[in-house]
């Protein structure tokens, strides 16, 4: 079992390190964000991150935020912190072009509730990273920042590399299918998709309301519990969020476990597209956990998971870009007309069903936690592939999307070609904390 040491030099400081810096005065968000900027400088012709940066307005931004503590006032948990947004988040003060020239100099009005969220917490909105087409699966430009020749992952190709390459240290992004943990399994940092519901997706490009979920990027857990907890919260404007207490998952993260946890390793029905490495990896590391892993096996209904979830997003595809269908098809990528073609032909009949399924697994899921703390399992089939032709397969992401499960990965293995694997733990819904600080617990524990 090999560690993933990476090769990027990244810098030392957390994002949460950096909040604490700029609260005591001892560095400025200017000099943090100029900071930023310089990397991004010499390594955006490489990697491709990101789709609109000003720097200009960035360094603004950071400047309001440093006048703004000389008064004496803090705006928040992430004040002066720069941050990547997904290029599907609508910006006030940015374009939203959702990686389609069919949106080009689309300028929203009004920002995302999670962008609005980020600003609450003083963040500086560093810029909009590159996505998919339509966040689906047709490549943006981007490279993965271990090996430029390899794919970053998607859809949220740009937030997963701006972080991994130390552009940003936090970013957001979203995940329908697995556009959030493959790319940070792929680029070696932390991704982490929280309970469905737990973050508006107001003004966020909408692929497919029962299966469009919000997650962030960083560095270490502890910066990835602080940008989702800060942008977490009810909003009436999303339907699916719910008035309820929002999760502490800062406070818990630094609890040690009151009990030591038990994982149970899941190798899903897709455990047969996973190759050679990974196999071999998730054995060493089963073996290595000992006693504090069990495998688990899922019912025969599983081995629906992934038919399902193609019947709803599909169908929901057809729904969601039908304008752009319409108006723009010679402009889709032909992977992504033949998905809205067969969308267009999805029974009501046979998506709803699909629809009824989401909490029938669910509830087969919690006897799995009635006696594990999480469940472990890979991120991605392998390392990221070569090639930029294809962002990889998010076939380990697919059912626990489908079921709103919360998932995060973590970037603690690595392949024979020396690239990122990471390692997925994914906990009951509305669970995140204690998933978080189980995944604490593992990395310290993979890492003794």
């Amino acid at each position: 079992m090999a560690l993933h040491e990476g090769e990027i030099n990244l810098p030392p400081i957390s994002a949460t390190e950096a909040a604490a810096a700029i609260c005591a005065g001892t560095v400025t968000s200017e000099e943090l964000v100029s900071a930023c900027l310089d990397r991004i400088k010499a390594l955006e012709e490489k990697l491709g991150a990101w789709a609109f940066l000003d720097p200009d307005h960035a360094l603004n931004q950071a400047r309001a935020a440093d006048q703004t503590l000389q008064e004496g006032r803090t705006l928040g948990r992430l004040h002066g912190i720069p941050v990547g947004v997904k290029d599907i988040f609508d910006t006030k003060d940015m374009p939203t072009e959702d990686g389609t020239v069919l949106h080009a100099g689309r300028n929203p009005q009004e920002d995302a509730t999670a962008v609005a969220r980020l600003r609450e917490a003083g963040a500086v909105i560093m810029g909009k990273t590159v996505t998919t087409e339509l966040a689906v699966f047709s490549p943006g430009k981007t490279r993965n920042p271990h090996d430029p020749e390899r794919t970053p992952g998607g859809s949220s190709s740009g937030s997963a590399a701006a972080v991994a390459a130390g552009m940003v240290p936090l970013a957001i992004g979203s995940q329908t299918n697995g556009s959030v943990i493959r790319p940070a399994a792929f680029c070696g940092v932390y991704g982490y998709k929280p309970t469905f519901g737990l973050i508006s997706r107001h003004r966020v490009l909408q692929q497919s309301r029962p299966l469009d979920q919000i997650g962030v990027f960083a560095r270490t857990i502890e910066d990835a519990a602080m940008i989702a907890e800060a942008i977490m919260g009810f909003d009436d404007r999303d339907p699916d969020t719910r008035l309820r207490a929002r999760p502490a998952l800062v406070a818990t993260l630094s609890e040690e476990p009151p009990v030591q946890p038990r994982l149970a390793f899941v190798k899903t029905p897709m455990w047969e597209q996973a190759d050679n490495d990974t196999q071999e990896a998730f054995a060493e590391l089963v073996a290595h956990l000992g006693e504090k892993v069990g495998e688990a096996t899922l019912p025969d209904i599983f081995r629906e998971a992934v038919g399902l979830h193609r019947t709803i997003m599909e169908a929901d595809l057809a729904r969601s870009f039908e304008r752009e269908y319409e108006t723009g098809r010679d402009k889709l990528s032909s992977i992504l007309r033949e998905m809205i073609e067969r969308g267009q032909k999805v029974l009501a009949v046979d998506y709803n069903n699909a629809v009824s399924q989401i909490p029938v697994f669910n509830h087969a899921l919690d006897q799995v936690f009635e006696w594990h703390d999480a469940i472990l399992t890979p991120a991605t089939i392998g390392e990221a592939p070569v090639g930029l032709e294809s962002t990889g397969s998010p076939i380990f992401c697919t059912l626990w999307t489908l079921c709103g499960m919360p998932a995060i990965t973590l970037p603690v293995l690595q392949g024979s070609h020396g690239m990122p694997m990471g390692v997925q733990l994914v906990g009951p819904r509305g669970d995140d904390a204690r998933l978080l600080r189980t995944a604490r617990w593992l990395v310290n524990l993979v890492g003794e």
